[in-house]
C-alpha cells in the first residue's frame, strides 16, 4: 500500500472543489440563482467551452493525488520489518503516464521523429561518423525510419482517429438516450433534437467540442507510446508529458490565486461602502498607495522572499516535490493578497449604492445592528460581482505566472508550468535550426484555457450583469444575427 502524501495546494484545491459543490447545491435550492445559471448553461459557446475546462480540471484532479510509492522488501529483511517507501513523490498522472515519464532521450528530438536533433560524432564500422543518432524511444521499434516512418504514423494515425470516432459515436448515443428516458421519446428523435441544435441545452456543441477532443485523444493514445508526439526538450523529456503537468499548475494558482483576491476585497470594500465618512478614507488611502506600487515589482519582491525562505528552510520538506509545492502554494497566496484592490473598488461604489435602497434603510430604522446588515442584505446582493470579477481574474492570474517565470521568480524549477515552457523557448528560437515545438506546446495549451475561461466568463458576466444583458439585448434588437442566435440558447 503506497503512502499518502497530502501537499499544500492539493488540501487547497480540494478544499475549493468542497466549496464549489456546497455553492452549487445552494443554487440549485435557490429560484434566482437557479435560473441565472440556467442562462449561462444555454450559451453555447459557453458551454463548448466548459467541456475543455472540465478535462483542464480532471487533469488537474488526478494530478493532485500524490502518493510515495512502497519498495519491494529487502532479501534480508525480517517478516515484521517496517515498510519502506520511496523517496519521491508521485501522482496518480505520472503513474499512469509512467512509460512517457521515463522516455527521456539525451537531448532535442523533432515532434514524431526517429532521430536526434543534433549530430554526433559516432564510431560505425570503426570509423568515426558525424551524423544524427537514432533515438533511445522515439521510433524505436522501426528497423528502418528512413522507409517505415511514415506508414508506420499513417497507419496509427487511422488507428487512433478511428478509436476517437468510435469514442465519439458512443457520447452521442449515450447523451441523446439520456435525454430520450428523461424527456420521454425516442433515441431517434432526441439524436435529431441534438443535431438540429434544437434542445434547450446546447447538446450539440458540447458534443461537438467532446467529439473533436475525443478524436485528438486517440490519435495521441496510438501515436504517443511510440513517439515523442510534440518533440524532447534540451534535456530530453517530452514535451507532451511537461505540457500535460503544466495544466495542474495553471489551474491551482488561477483558482487559489483568485480565492484568496475575495476575503480583503470583500471584507474592506464592503466596509468602506457602508460606513463611508473616515473608515472609507482610510481603506481607500490604503488601496491607492497599494494600487500606486508597480504589481510586476511587489510580486517579484514577494517571489523572491518566498524564494529564501524555501532555500534556507528545505530540512522542513521531506522530499523535492513538497518544497517545490510550497512555494508554488505561497505564489498564489501573494498573488491573490496583491490583486484585490480592483474588486474592492466595486465592491465599495456596489455597497454605496445599496446602502440608499428603502429595505436597508428600514432595516436600520428598526435597529438592526451593521453586522446583520452587511451579512444580510449586502454581501448577497454584491456576490454577482464578486463572481464576475473572480472568472474574469483567472486568465489574468495565469498570464502573471508567465511573466514571474520569464524573469525567473515563478514557480519552482522543478515545477512544470506553461511560463516555464515559454521562458525556456526564449534561448531555443535564436538556434539555427530553431527548436519551435516546446513554445508551440506551452503556448497552445495556455491559449486553450485562457480561451475557454474567457468564453465561460463571457456568459457569466452577461447571466449575472443587468447591465449586460441589456446592452446584449439592445444589440439583438437592432439587428445584428450572431449576436441574436447566441442569445436565443
Amino acid at each position: 500500500m503506497p503512502k499518502l502524501v497530502f501537499l499544500a495546494s492539493d488540501i487547497a484545491l480540494f478544499l475549493l472543489l468542497g466549496t464549489f459543490a456546497l455553492y452549487v447545491w445552494h443554487a440549485r435550492r435557490t429560484p434566482n440563482l437557479r435560473q441565472t445559471w440556467r442562462n449561462v448553461l444555454h450559451d453555447a459557446p459557453a458551454m463548448s467551452a466548459s467541456v475543455i475546462l472540465g478535462l483542464y480540471l480532471l487533469i488537474a484532479i488526478v494530478d493532485s493525488l500524490h502518493f510515495r510509492p512502497l519498495l519491494p522488501p529487502a532479501a534480508d529483511a525480517p517478516a515484521d520489518a517496517a515498510p519502506a517507501y520511496s523517496t519521491s513523490t508521485i501522482s496518480v498522472l505520472d503513474h499512469l503516464l509512467s512509460d512517457r515519464r521515463a522516455s527521456r532521450e539525451k537531448t532535442y528530438s523533432v515532434p514524431l521523429g526517429a532521430y536526434q536533433f543534433t549530430k554526433e560524432t559516432m564510431l560505425v564500422d570503426g570509423k568515426s561518423v558525424r551524423d544524427f543518432p537514432r533515438l533511445k524511444f522515439g521510433g524505436a521499434h522501426l528497423k528502418d525510419p528512413e522507409t517505415e516512418l511514415v506508414p508506420d504514423l499513417v497507419q496509427r494515425t487511422i488507428n487512433g482517429l478511428a478509436g476517437g470516432c468510435i469514442v465519439a459515436l458512443g457520447m452521442w448515443i449515450g447523451v441523446a438516450a439520456l435525454r430520450a428516458r428523461s424527456v420521454g421519446v425516442s433515441l431517434k428523435t432526441s439524436l435529431q433534437s441534438i443535431s438540429a441544435a434544437q434542445t434547450e441545452v446546447p447538446w450539440r456543441g458540447m458534443l461537438m467540442t467532446a467529439s473533436v477532443l475525443a478524436l485528438m485523444g486517440g490519435w495521441i493514445a496510438a501515436v504517443w507510446p511510440y513517439y515523442h508526439v510534440f518533440g524532447t526538450d534540451q534535456t530530453g523529456n517530452d514535451v507532451l508529458y511537461q505540457g500535460i503537468k503544466s495544466i495542474r499548475t495553471a489551474v491551482v494558482l488561477g483558482s487559489l490565486a483568485t480565492l484568496a483576491t475575495l476575503p480583503f476585497a470583500i471584507v474592506l470594500g464592503i466596509l468602506a461602502g457602508y460606513f463611508k465618512k473616515r473608515v472609507d478614507d482610510g481603506i481607500m488611502y490604503f488601496i491607492t498607495v497599494l494600487a500606486s506600487i508597480p504589481s510586476v515589482l511587489l510580486l517579484a519582491a514577494l517571489a523572491l522572499m518566498i524564494q529564501v525562505f524555501v532555500d534556507k528552510n528545505a530540512a522542513l520538506f521531506e522530499t523535492g516535490l513538497e518544497r517545490a509545492d510550497i512555494r508554488l502554494f505561497l505564489l498564489a497566496v501573494i498573488l491573490g493578497i496583491t490583486g484585490w484592490t480592483g474588486l474592492a473598488r466595486l465592491l465599495r461604489a456596489e455597497t454605496m449604492k445599496l446602502t440608499e435602497l428603502d429595505y436597508v434603510q428600514a432595516a436600520r430604522a428598526f435597529g438592526v445592528s451593521h453586522f446583520d446588515i452587511m451579512r444580510r442584505h449586502i454581501l448577497p446582493n454584491v456576490m454577482h460581482v464578486v463572481l464576475i470579477v473572480s472568472v474574469l481574474e483567472f486568465t489574468g492570474i495565469v498570464l502573471y505566472e508567465a511573466v514571474l517565470a520569464y524573469i525567473g521568480l515563478g514557480v519552482d524549477p522543478s515545477t512544470n508550468s506553461f511560463g516555464g515552457m515559454i521562458t525556456t523557448s526564449k534561448t531555443e528560437l535564436s538556434r539555427d535550426p530553431t527548436v519551435w515545438w516546446n513554445l508551440m506546446a506551452g503556448f497552445t495549451l495556455m491559449v486553450s484555457l485562457m480561451l475557454s475561461m474567457q468564453m465561460f466568463s463571457r456568459a457569466v458576466n452577461e447571466a449575472f450583469d443587468p447591465r449586460a444583458r441589456a446592452f446584449r439585448v439592445k444589440r439583438v434588437k437592432a439587428g445584428e444575427p450572431k449576436v441574436a442566435a447566441t442569445a436565443t440558447h
